[in-house]
């Protein structure tokens, strides 16, 4: 009996005819019934039509007629991005749901693709702050550990997909969103280069700053989704005319003389780098030379500064959009929300302005620097999951401009494509993970590395271990 534990092996199972859609519908039905009280994961399920989505897709496939990529693959949508079945909370009391109505352009090309959507997954509020307790919404919390934080803000898109409640799930990056519940879920994220994936139907936290991408257990996964997910579309002006690649085809496995940048990032995170991560990184480099990367010590380019302006341009946008709910219903904001966000009052125009011009003067430094490199590596975070004691000093540290041991502002600031993978556990059984960016619009090139890494690695495959969990599907 063999299992599917992957999108892609899903994918590769129902074509060989050995589980069905249906069979994988239900399967993620009953984790999600078994398991997303305890963890937090959905906001609200779709259990009813994704039956029905996946007998069609049996249907369809048994009739012969023509099948997406993702034809009957369960997956989970961020609840600040809208599905036609429910409107997008943002996992707050402020948002009118009238805003939200039908599927946002992403949602339309998965479901185009054939993807079932399984429900809108948990964030943090408008996908910023900390979990807060006293509002009436699930806690996300991470299934390694139910004592310990999912991360921020695709919580549930992280929680899920690592229990095994979906197969996939969108997620949004603004200052780490997408890698930093990756890392601490021990999955795969890809944030996509800005202007790559269109992002009308998503709430918005930074405009000039968000970005829509795939999260799933593995790198190729990740790749079968931006497939689907790439290209431009004119409701979204920010989004790019820039061919999109295969991005499955270019998964070989081979390395052979790739230059891979190497910056640990230790002289940032000090005390709170986690004491596991130098053993963890000197391996998951070890791996990579075994595959033929060339591997280059190096520093990121005006790291601490871009790092900085990622924080002052995100709560300066931040605030422009919700300086009137603020004023009003100050205490109907989570309160790490209403902190975070309102300390951008602190931030004057020529500070907004600066920080844009620093922004280009690192992407000017940064291309300088993939002279030298294909693909530049750091740490995910130079910390594991917080227990939820310790997230709101975290998210205090991040909304100061602290440094500290989130390493993932700095490409939201550049606008870079960049993959979390997993690399590991901590003393703790936490994971910890590595990301991988590259040149912009070279997702191709970041994806090649996550998979070969995966190919000779199993991090990825590992699943926690919860009471009653079916953490793999029988095919």
């Amino acid at each position: 009996m063999t299992t599917v534990s992957t999108l892609s092996d899903a994918v590769r199972a129902m074509s060989d005819g050995s589980v069905t859609s249906a069979e994988l519908v239900e399967h993620a039905i009953a984790v999600a019934d078994a398991h997303d009280e305890a963890t937090g994961m959905f906001i609200t399920r779709f259990s009813d039509q994704a039956r029905q989505a996946a007998r069609k897709a049996d249907a369809e496939r048994a009739s012969g007629q023509a099948v997406g990529p993702l034809h009957g693959i369960p997956l989970g949508v961020k609840d600040i991005i809208t599905t036609a079945e429910a409107p997008s909370t943002a996992q707050s009391l402020i948002l009118d749901p009238a805003w939200s109505h039908g599927d946002a352009v992403v949602v339309q090309r998965l479901r185009a693709a054939g993807a079932i959507v399984m429900g809108k997954l948990t964030t943090m509020e408008f996908a910023i702050g900390a979990p807060d307790f006293s509002k009436p919404f699930p806690i996300p919390r991470n299934p390694w550990n139910l004592e310990h934080w999912a991360g921020g803000s695709s919580s549930g898109s992280g929680s899920s997909v690592a229990a095994g409640a979906v197969l996939g799930a969108l997620g949004t990056d603004t200052g780490g969103s997408i890698r930093i519940p990756a890392a601490f879920c021990g999955i795969s994220g890809l944030m996509p280069t800005f202007g790559r994936v269109p992002k009308s139907g998503c709430v918005p936290l930074g405009y000039s700053l968000d970005h829509i991408g795939p999260m799933a257990r593995s790198a190729r996964d990740c790749a079968l989704m931006l497939n689907a997910l790439a290209g431009r579309h004119p409701s979204d002006p920010t989004t790019l005319d820039v061919a999109v690649d295969d991005y499955v085809t270019g998964l070989t496995g081979d390395l052979t003389g790739l230059r891979v940048g190497v910056d640990r990032l230790g002289r940032f995170a000090g005390d709170a780098e986690d004491p596991s991560l130098p053993a963890l990184w000197n391996a998951a480099l070890d791996a990579l030379a075994s595959q033929g990367a060339e591997i280059i010590e190096m520093e990121v380019p005006h790291y601490e500064e871009m790092t900085i302006a990622d924080m002052v341009i995100m709560l300066s946008e931040a605030l422009a959009y919700h300086r009137g709910d603020l004023s009003q219903r100050w205490y109907e904001y989570f309160q790490a929300t209403r902190t975070t966000i309102g300390a951008g009052v602190f931030y004057g125009a020529a500070d907004y302005v600066q920080a844009q011009r620093c922004r280009r003067v690192g992407q000017r430094a940064l291309a300088d620097a993939y002279e030298d490199v294909d693909v530049i590596i750091t740490p995910t975070c130079s910390t594991a999951a917080p227990s939820f004691s310790g997230v709101n000093g975290m998210v205090k540290g991040l909304a100061s401009g602290s440094i500290g041991a989130m390493n993932t502002g700095y490409w939201d600031t550049t606008g870079n494509p960049v993959l979390s993978v997993p690399i590991g556990f901590n003393g703790s059984g936490l994971p910890m993970a590595m990301q991988i960016a590259g040149r912009p619009f070279d997702e191709a090139a970041v994806l090649r590395v996550g998979d070969a890494y995966q190919q000779s690695t199993d991090w990825h495959l590992r699943t926690p271990t919860m009471p009653e969990a079916m953490s793999e599907v029988p095919a």
